[in-house]
């Protein structure tokens, strides 16, 4: 396994604080509930502390988990590639995040499985995420981008490449971004200090940036793949192999999450509040993205054929084995 996490060339597992490091919308670690009616099964899920995770925390409240036999303790995570690492090695049993880490991992033969959607940008309107400047950097276009530093929470992932897309396709040039890997809770921070340019980021850091007098510059996923998956639920083969019913009740109890998370918008607000401990009006005004476990339109063939053309990958993943939907 050592070698398998070096040939991953990830150093994530300090990052994601496992060392009971959890959100503080997750269940304490203690196992059982006498209301549940007898023990629960704990799992370990990494999840991202952005507006997204609403879903989740809501439904972990609403004793979703527990009817179905589970207490969710949540990991944070940087971003899916990063949760990789504590997948393989069996310290965290579900992560929450980008599909292109799971698809590097498939074409390293790593056993990771996206079983599940989870969220999906929205191909019209005002998207989940963008890309945001200052009001005085002077970039006011996609294009303006070309030549600039531009921070990501995960360098590699859907965020550059979707970026650099739309920055050739508005005219610039993308080999001339310099591309700098920053959480998203710092975006804001490093364009006050002047580190970057820009930055591309979700809600609620997105529109309290944007309410403090930044500039939406482009949002990268509309322009380049609408209603491309934003987050996927995933696993390792191994753990569909050796415990296939705490999959199936994961797999199921996330299914009716989401479901909640759609009927109950103010739930999910309501429980970005609590987690990002963020004013109820910044929370009002957060963009929600598509909950669903749908992964027929989740737009992952898209984006790894996308990854090729920008040499981020050198050939394509094997679907069959990467996607196995467990909804």
């Amino acid at each position: 396994m050592k070698k398998t996490l070096a040939a991953l060339g990830l150093v994530a597992v300090a990052a994601l604080a496992l060392a009971g490091c959890t959100d503080s919308g997750a269940a304490p670690e203690t196992t059982g509930s006498a209301d549940a009616g007898g023990d629960l099964t704990s799992v370990r899920v990494a999840a991202l502390p952005i507006a997204e995770t609403g879903a989740l925390w809501a439904a972990i409240d609403a004793g979703i988990f527990e009817e179905h036999g589970l207490e969710v303790d949540i990991v944070p995570a940087q971003g899916g590639a990063q949760a990789i690492p504590a997948l393989l090695s069996g310290d965290i049993d579900f992560a929450i995040g980008q599909p292109m880490g799971p698809i590097r991992a498939d074409l390293q033969d790593l056993g990771v499985v996206i079983f599940s959607n989870y969220a999906s940008s929205l191909a019209e309107g005002s998207d989940v995420n963008s890309v945001v400047a200052l009001g005085d950097s002077g970039i006011s276009s996609t294009a303006d981008l070309a030549g600039k530093r531009v921070s990501v929470n995960s360098i590699g992932a859907a965020g550059d490449l979707t970026v650099r897309k739309a920055v050739d396709d508005a005219g610039g040039d993308s080999s001339t971004i310099e591309f700098i890997e920053v959480p998203f809770p710092d975006v804001q921070a490093q364009l006050e200090a002047g580190n970057i340019d820009a930055g591309w980021v979700p809600d609620p850091f997105r529109g309290l940036i944007v309410s403090a007098g930044g500039v939406d510059v482009v949002s990268p996923y509309q322009a380049t793949i609408p209603g491309l998956t934003v987050l996927t639920n995933f696993t390792t083969q191994e753990k569909l192999a050796d415990d296939p019913e705490l999959v199936a009740a994961y797999a199921a109890a996330m299914t009716e999450a989401l479901a909640y998370a759609t009927a109950n918008e103010d739930a999910v607000r309501a429980a970005i509040v609590t987690n990002l401990d963020i004013p109820e009006a910044a929370a009002a005004a957060i963009t929600l993205p598509d909950f669903t476990p749908d992964l027929a339109n989740a737009g992952i063939e898209d984006l790894a054929a996308l990854a090729v053309e920008y040499g981020y990958i050198d050939a394509e993943p094997d679907f069959a084995t990467l996607i196995q939907p467990q909804s």
